[in-house]
C-alpha cells in the first residue's frame, strides 16, 4: 500500500509547493480534484484533456518527487433533479473518466447522486425509512428509472476507457452502504465500485472491517479514504445520527469527523488496514482532513504519523514458519 492525500485540503498553495510538501512528509501518492465538490485547484482538466505535452509535463512533476496520482475526483450529483447540475455533474465525471485514461489513472471517485420524487421534483430526495410506503415507492421509482439507467452508461463509458469508478458511500446520496453499492454493481458492471470511507460509515452504525470484508470479497473496493469520526453518544441521544447541524456545532453534533486515530483507536484503524490487505486492496490509503478541531498542518500530519505506524507496504513473504 501506499500512503497519499486528497488534494483539496492544499488548495491554497500552488501544485509544486503542495507536491514538495507532500514529498517531504514522506508520502507516496496525491488524489487529484478534476472538478466539481471538490474544485480543481491543481488540475487543469479541459487544457489537459486537448494537449499530450500539457499531460506529460503535468506528470513529470508528479514523478520527480516520486508521487503517483491515486485517482482523479469529481464527487457531484449526476442524477440531480435540476437539469444543470445534472449535466454539470456528467459532463465532469465523463471528463475526469477520458483524462484518467489518458493519464493512466486507475480510479475516478465519485458519489452515486440522488434524484428527486418525480420527473417533476425540483429537488433531490434522499428516503430513509420504508413506512409510510410513499418513500419505498420514490425510492424504487429512483433507482429503477434513475440511477440504475445512469450508472449502466457510465459503468460501460469506464470499462471501454479501462478505468474504475469509485463511489463514496456517504449519507445524502443513493448508495450509502455496502448493500446499496452492491445492489447497483449488480445492475451495472464490474467498473463500479467504491472509494471506502470509513468516517462515513462509523455514524451510519456500519464496522468498517466488517464492511471491508463485504466488499473486498466481491472485489468492489477501488479507492480508500483515511478520515475518522468522533460519536457522541451523549448528542446521539438527543438528536440521533441523522443530525441535521451545521458542522461546527461540535459541541451539540451527535457526530463529527476527526483526523486518524482522534475519533477511533489506533487498534481499530490497524484492523482495518490489515482487514484491507487480507481482502486484497494494495493501492492508496488517501488522508481526506476535514477535522473542525485541528489547523490543516495539524490535522495532516497528525494523520500521516498515525498512518505511518500502520501502513502494510510490502507484500507478505512465504510462511517459512509453517
Amino acid at each position: 500500500m501506499k500512503l497519499g492525500v486528497f488534494d483539496p485540503v492544499f488548495a491554497s498553495l500552488t501544485l509544486e509547493e503542495m507536491l514538495d510538501k507532500l514529498e517531504a512528509a514522506g508520502l507516496q501518492a496525491v488524489e487529484i480534484g478534476s472538478g466539481g465538490n471538490p474544485g480543481n485547484s491543481h488540475c487543469p482538466t479541459d487544457d489537459l484533456l486537448v494537449s499530450e505535452a500539457a499531460r506529460k509535463a503535468y506528470l513529470e512533476k508528479f514523478e520527480r518527487r516520486g508521487l503517483t496520482i491515486s485517482a482523479f475526483s469529481c464527487h457531484n450529483n449526476p442524477i440531480s433533479p435540476d437539469p444543470e447540475e445534472a449535466k454539470a455533474g456528467d459532463e465532469i465525471l465523463r471528463k475526469s473518466i477520458k483524462l484518467a485514461s489518458l493519464m493512466g489513472v486507475p480510479v475516478v471517485n465519485t458519489f452515486s447522486g440522488t434524484a428527486g420524487d418525480s420527473d417533476d421534483a425540483k429537488a433531490p430526495n434522499w428516503p430513509v425509512i420504508a413506512w409510510p410506503t410513499v418513500y419505498s415507492d420514490i425510492l424504487e421509482w429512483q433507482w429503477e428509472q434513475k440511477l440504475i439507467p445512469y450508472w449502466k452508461e457510465i459503468g460501460k463509458f469506464a470499462e471501454e476507457h479501462g478505468v474504475k469508478i469509485g463511489i463514496e458511500l456517504h449519507g445524502g446520496f443513493l448508495c450509502h452502504s455496502p448493500y446499496t453499492i452492491l445492489k447497483l454493481r449488480e445492475a451495472t458492471c464490474d467498473a463500479i465500485g467504491v472509494n471506502l470511507d470509513p468516517s462515513h460509515l462509523w455514524w451510519q452504525g456500519i464496522d468498517p472491517v466488517a464492511a471491508i470484508k463485504i466488499l473486498g470479497k466481491a472485489g468492489a473496493i477501488h479507492h480508500f479514504h483515511a478520515k475518522d469520526t468522533y460519536l457522541d453518544q451523549d448528542n446521539i441521544n438527543l438528536y440521533g445520527v441523522l443530525d441535521m447541524q451545521p458542522y461546527g456545532n461540535v459541541q451539540t453534533r451527535a457526530w463529527t469527523f476527526r483526523s486518524v486515530g482522534c475519533g477511533h483507536s489506533m487498534t481499530e484503524w490497524s484492523n482495518i488496514i490489515s482487514a484491507l490487505r487480507t481482502y486484497g486492496y494494495d493501492h492508496v490509503v488517501s488522508i481526506e482532513h476535514e477535522d473542525p478541531l485541528m489547523s490543516v498542518d495539524e490535522g495532516f500530519q497528525r494523520a500521516v504519523t498515525n498512518l505511518q505506524s500502520i501502513l502494510i507496504r510490502d507484500q507478505p513473504t512465504d510462511m517459512w514458519w509453517a
